[in-house]
């Protein structure tokens, strides 16, 4: 145990386990909603709607929580309530059930995720690391879930209870980790003691400068923007996939791919960024190459072109998104750096609300391709907007 109150190891193991555990979950929704429940794409995009939706607000309550209270206390309540969630869908899964407990899931997502992010703003390490390694387990949770959901998911016949209860027993273990692992910090111990000078040390400390507001801020609307588009990989692509006749498995191999790039590529930048400091451009260059990667899918026709477009978006995620927390992160004050998480972590999560319900929409109202130029478009005009405003305030920030 470290002064901080968790080890970095421990941070990277419960994110492991948790992002397994969510690999059983989150690629078969849509899929499991529009072939097995016969819905639509559009209530399947509602049902994520209100999942993203519910995860907005326990991202948000969580990290408001995480500067006043006891972190502690919270990670624990929140992983047990999460795995007693999971074990109630291995009995029941049918409609519309499933979409009421998957909302209750969102909501604890979000508020684990949340914790984790915001424990790893006091680990004592630089931010950017920390962040790197944090995706990078959640990565490699991802591709050894989505590398056995497919398979599974076929060999079950549509039945998503086997899902569920590997599901519970990794979650089980996660809170384990939680309950042995993660300890009160002396940053806690010290609030709860000094009540009377913590309002005097949250007033001076919460004093962010204009130019870090603006940043923080165009980086929670940016992630609207990139987790709207991003999820229709996540949720309409599996439909579009398989009406071209690719099986589940090949598109659940997408996301093997996409985790094992990942972990190559994050290893890459964490050894990279110890001579090259230039957290920015690592954003502009991914957002580009997300956005690049919705144009390769116009053309997709075969998988060779779906695989190709998945590794451009991965070079993408891997570059931009654990680097736009890490840079938030330094611009927090450290008395609300489990606010400005919480709020980072709620924007990417309405993001993810949005996107199905928009893509099914879209592709109802139009089509797949249309919904691709509109993906691609918005993530370009988005980034001019965000190099706009960081070229215009960067000189002003002050970092913590």
């Amino acid at each position: 145990m470290n002064r901080q109150g968790v080890e970095l190891k421990w941070l990277l193991f419960g994110m492991f386990l948790g992002s397994i555990g969510n690999s059983f979950v989150w690629p078969l929704t849509t899929i499991y909603i529009h072939d097995q429940l016969h819905e639509s794409l559009t209530v399947s995009g509602i049902v994520l709607l209100f999942y993203s939706g519910a995860n907005v607000v326990g991202s948000y309550i969580s990290g408001m929580l995480f500067d006043r209270a006891n972190p502690r206390k919270l990670m624990i309540g929140g992983t047990l309530l999460a795995t007693i969630v999971m074990a109630i869908m291995i009995f029941f899964n049918g409609w519309p059930i499933y979409g009421i407990l998957l909302t209750v899931i969102g909501f604890f997502n979000g508020w684990i995720i949340t914790m984790v992010n915001s424990f790893a703003t006091r680990s004592g390490r630089d931010g950017r690391y920390v962040f790197n390694m944090l995706y990078f387990a959640n990565n490699l949770g991802m591709v050894i879930g989505t590398t056995i959901v497919g398979p599974l998911y076929q060999y079950a016949d549509g039945n998503v209870s086997p899902m569920f209860l590997i599901t519970t027993i990794l979650y089980t273990m996660f809170s384990l980790v939680v309950i042995f692992f993660f300890k009160d910090s002396q940053q806690t111990v010290a609030k709860t003691e000094n009540t009377e000078d913590k309002e005097e040390t949250k007033t001076v400390d919460i004093k962010m400068p204009q130019a870090n507001l603006w940043i923080n801020w165009i980086f929670f609307i940016a992630l609207v923007v990139i987790w709207t588009m991003y999820e229709q990989w996540a949720s309409n692509l599996s439909v579009f996939m398989t009406d071209q006749g690719i099986s589940m498995t090949k598109y659940s191999l997408l996301w093997t791919l996409n985790g094992i790039l990942i972990v190559v590529f994050q290893l890459g930048i964490t050894w990279l960024n110890r001579w090259v400091n230039r957290p920015y451009a690592q954003v502009f260059i991914g957002m580009f190459t997300i956005g690049f990667s919705f144009v390769l899918l116009l053309y997709a026709h075969s998988y060779s072109w779906f695989v190709a477009a998945m590794v451009v978006l991965t070079i993408g995620e891997a570059t931009a998104l654990p680097t736009m927390p890490a840079i938030v992160n330094s611009l927090s004050p450290v008395a609300v750096k489990g606010k400005y998480q919480g709020i980072l972590n709620a924007f990417s999560s309405l993001g993810k609300a949005i996107g199905p319900l928009f893509g099914g929409l879209m592709i109802e109202a139009t089509s797949y391709h249309i919904l691709f130029i509109i993906c691609a478009i918005s993530i370009f005009v988005m980034e001019i907007i965000v190099i706009f405003v960081i070229k215009i305030k960067q000189a002003k920030a002050v970092e913590y």
